[in-house]
């Protein structure tokens, strides 16, 4: 008889133990503010950034549920943030929500994708420039990096369930086809990649008014590491060392671009420093000089042209692609056995 009342105790312990899951607070309220077709918005009420360690928002819960699914969207790591974070949630608590919320997101990533392999900016909002494919604040290669990580198992994400898996690699290799084709050429020789493309042409357009159609540097050296992910083909070699040559030759030797704060404003200042390099935001695909845009619309060819609004406001030059070719192309080169 005792023994019998041990086995049914620890039974039930065992029952509890498996039907009270083990909550993560974060992805708890990421799976509240998750659109109806599995995507995510990147705003709250007051039109910033969603925080997650806040409290639950009533005015963006009312707003979620007016819009529905208009405000679905890959800008600013909304929806590959929440999906990263899920999957580590998962991981960390073996609650099967998580992982089939992050399922979800990841349906809708597939399902957003171009038959050219593209990736809109929203979907299915479609208005104004929202439908251009978009390599902008990396919202494609975001969304590429989590479907690599799905064919290859990574980061977590082995725990995903086989049918995404298939289809990932699908759209991962249409994607990879996508960089490919829209790598502008310039002159005849390859050089970097545009913020944004017609969904359609894959030519590039401009997005809003101070985002002139252009070369993006920021962009391009994201989309360059993410090549050296893959495996080595003539194709990918080429465009790698082709925006590597870009990059040589189109740095601003000698200056440093610095940004502080005074009070709540941010200040940015280009200021000379020997031994330092640095790369306008944008440059003009015809000519390859810097070009930065403004409120109005205009295109100016003079960082000091541009109003002080816009100078302050946005990021115009960046020095990111030193370390991609000092250290990320040698490092690619020697693991690949590639001489330079």
């Amino acid at each position: 008889m005792m023994n019998l009342k041990l086995t049914i105790a620890s039974f039930c312990l065992v029952t509890t133990a498996v039907s009270a899951q083990v909550k993560d607070t974060l992805a708890e309220k990421m799976m509240v503010y998750q659109l109806p077709n599995g995507g995510w918005g990147k705003h709250t009420s007051d039109k910033k950034n969603v925080d997650y360690s806040l409290k639950l928002d009533p005015k963006l819960l009312k707003i979620i549920k007016a819009a529905d699914n208009d405000l679905a969207t890959i800008d600013n790591n909304a929806t590959s943030k929440e999906i990263n974070s899920l999957i580590k949630a998962y991981q960390a608590t073996k609650n099967p929500d998580y992982l089939k919320s992050a399922e979800k997101g990841i349906e809708y990533l597939l399902s957003m994708q171009y038959p050219n392999g593209g990736f809109p900016q929203y979907f299915p909002n479609s208005a104004i420039y929202r439908k251009q494919v978009t390599y902008n604040d990396n919202a494609m290669i975001n969304v590429l990096t989590i479907l690599y990580n799905i064919s290859e198992g990574k980061e977590g994400f082995d725990a995903v369930n086989s049918p995404w898996k298939e289809k990932s690699k699908v759209a991962l290799q249409k994607g990879i086809e996508c960089i490919l084709k829209t790598q502008i050429q310039q002159n005849g020789k390859l050089s970097i990649w545009a913020d944004q493309y017609n969904e359609v042409t894959l030519k590039p357009e401009k997005a809003r008014a101070f985002e002139p159609m252009s070369l993006a540097t920021g962009e391009s050296v994201n989309i360059v590491k993410f090549l050296m992910m893959q495996p080595v083909t003539p194709e990918i070699e080429r465009s790698i060392r082709s925006a590597i040559q870009w990059f040589e030759e189109s740095k601003i030797e000698g200056y440093a671009y610095n940004v502080s704060k005074e009070g709540d404003k941010a200040v940015r200042t280009l200021s000379k420093k020997e031994g330092s390099a640095v790369w306008a935001r944008f440059y003009d695909i015809p000519t390859n000089k810097p070009v930065f845009g403004d409120r109005d619309g205009s295109v100016k060819f003079n960082y000091e042209d541009v109003s002080e609004e816009r100078r302050m406001g946005y990021s115009w030059y960046n020095e990111s692609g030193t370390k991609l070719i000092e250290k990320e192309y040698v490092k690619w080169l020697k693991k690949n056995k590639i001489s330079e």
